[in-house]
């Protein structure tokens, strides 16, 4: 057997680095959710779920689309240079996200992280590649996705804990882990041995049309994506899009009519042209996946913190190990004291609709208490039976809630712990079937916590819930790489794996769009959050029948992406 080669220290900085990263993202994108839709008075942002939707699909869409291009810059210019300015333009944005309070202002500020962490991602990743070799890679790629779960474990954490202070110290947390990632990457980071290949930006934009397609194709595409973004967000309504959608459609058919048989090398006289169709429809259907998978990070912690009452693991933690509640659980009672003073001066406490929308608003403190007894305790503030500092004792001793990042933190966790044993289990299976296997278990996962709402063993259903994800996703994620692995031109294999994460963006960008609609439309306003998941549930059902069909689809033809097709 060859011998394995000793990972050098530059693989071990690389790991270090990414580590700190994942702590500043994962501490700020577990909680955006909360922070974003958190009343101003509370310190969050007051934004609808619309507009937190509208951010979380558009930056992290861009977040997934800039490393074609970062990762050309890097390249050509130098993964230590450019390690820098990541760190350089992340360490400033991820401070601003908390002090910016307008819709445009934190957008662009998010828009910062994104254009940061694009320059991050890919040259972390090609360093590992490039510091590694036959005999290590597949030793060294798994340690550094154990280190993107350790931060991404840690980071919500140290977050959760750090939001009971103050939201500000999220951010300033976050921007101290980019700023200690100067440290190694200035003392310590030795620049890789560069390959032979130092590919230009024509170049890169030149692979993406014979992946992906043609400019044509991005004219008809890109315009429609930003539609939908701006219908999503409420800016436009959904049948005003359709009709533009429908408009702009026809307009390129007759457009694709009009120049057909023309020959030119401008390339508004092209038809348009879908570079490799077999490689493209899969991104497509694992876009499905994503839309799916992301849901965990951005519709369930809100709908831990609206809908599901986790009483009954406070009193197992209270039981048990009574010293973890302060933390996992955590109460500002100055604070919930302060809200309840307000609220009694605010309106009428024996309006129905007066105490559910204090509901909405005694969540944000970690109490989950019910309108009922909302109306029943502030009455007897009023009528001085009680103050309202004994009231916050009773409503933290009987109704306090796990933070739901804690809960979240599960899937990192568990990643962690058995991700290596499960993929063993996997690695001489076929890709398709565990891919489909997993998406259906993250479907279940969603079933089980959508069950979660109104019952009295709330928490421990959310547990199975994202214990029954975590799985799914370990089984399923890896997999859909190996599959472009597997079965990419092998002279093409690395450049068909960068193009891999297209999907993600574009999962990225519908995962976000979703959630604010069906969130507000479904959840909050219908009163109908198991529906909600059934529909995220029912895409990853329709995106696992798609994938036997695109399987087969191979099976019957010629096993790999190949042939490149037009549209007519």
């Amino acid at each position: 057997m060859t011998q394995r080669t000793p990972f050098g220290s530059t693989f071990y900085v690389a790991n270090a680095m990414e580590i700190f990263e994942r702590l500043a993202w994962y501490g700020f994108f577990t909680l955006s959710s909360l922070y974003m839709t958190s009343p101003i008075a509370q310190g969050g942002l007051g934004f609808s779920d619309k507009e937190r939707g509208f951010l979380q699909g558009m930056i992290p869409f861009l977040l997934y689309l800039f490393p074609v291009i970062t990762g050309a810059l890097a390249d050509r210019y130098g993964y230590k240079k450019m390690f820098i300015i990541s760190f350089i333009i992340m360490a400033p944005n991820y401070y601003m996200l908390g002090q910016v309070t307008e819709f445009w202002s934190f957008c662009a500020v998010f828009l910062g992280v994104a254009i940061g962490a694009a320059c991050f991602k890919p040259i972390v990743v090609g360093t590992v590649a490039r510091v590694t070799d036959d005999t290590n890679r597949g030793l060294g790629f798994g340690i550094f996705y154990t280190m993107v779960n350790v931060g991404g474990f840690l980071g919500p954490l140290i977050a959760g804990y750090m939001r009971v202070i103050g939201w500000d110290m999220v951010f300033i947390m976050s921007s101290l882990w980019i700023v200690l990632n100067f440290i190694p990457v200035i003392f310590f980071y030795h620049e890789p041995q560069k390959t032979t290949r130092t590919e230009s930006l024509k170049t890169v934009l030149s692979q993406a049309q014979q992946v992906l397609g043609n400019a044509r194709l991005a004219v008809v595409v890109i315009p429609l994506i930003i539609a939908i973004m701006i219908a999503a967000k409420g800016s436009i309504s959904f049948t005003v899009f359709i009709q533009l959608s429908l408009i702009w459609l026809l307009i390129n058919v007759i457009w694709s009519r009009l120049i057909k048989g023309s020959v030119g090398g401008v390339w508004y006289q092209e038809t348009i042209r879908v570079g490799n169709k077999n490689f493209v429809t899969y991104l497509l259907i694992l876009t499905g996946f994503w839309t799916m998978y992301l849901q965990l990070f951005i519709t369930t912690p809100l709908y831990i913190r609206d809908f599901v009452n986790t009483q009954d693991l406070v009193m197992i933690i209270e039981r048990f190990v009574p010293s973890w509640l302060d933390f996992l659980a955590a109460v500002n009672p100055e604070k919930l004291t302060e809200f309840i003073e307000h609220s009694i001066l605010k309106g009428d406490v024996n309006d129905p609709m007066f105490t559910q929308a204090l509901y909405f608003d005694l969540v944000n403190y970690k109490v989950m208490v019910p309108p009922e007894l909302i109306k029943e305790g502030l009455n007897n503030v009023l009528n001085k039976t009680i103050s309202a500092s004994e009231l916050t004792s009773n409503w933290i001793n009987q109704h306090r809630q796990i933070n739901p990042e804690y809960l979240i933190n599960l899937d990192f966790a568990l990643i962690v712990i058995v991700q290596i044993a499960i993929s063993k289990l996997c690695n001489q299976l076929k890709a398709i079937p565990v891919i489909v296997s997993g998406t259906l278990l993250v479907a279940v996962g969603y079933i089980i916590g959508g069950l979660a709402h109104g019952m009295l063993l709330g928490g421990t259903l959310m547990v199975t819930s994202i214990l029954v994800f975590a799985v799914g996703e370990m089984v399923a994620s890896p997999k859909s790489q190996e599959y472009v692995a597997a079965i990419a031109p092998k002279e093409n294999t690395a450049m068909y794996m960068g193009y891999y994460f297209v999907s993600m963006a574009l999962g990225n960008l519908f995962a976000g769009l979703l959630s604010g609609w069906l969130y507000s439309e479904l959840a909050k306003k219908a009163n109908m959050p198991m529906m909600m998941w059934c529909i995220f549930a029912a895409i990853g059902g329709i995106t696992a029948v798609l994938l036997m069909w695109f399987d087969a689809k191979l099976t019957r033809t010629q096993r790999t992406f190949s042939a490149e097709s037009t549209l007519a």
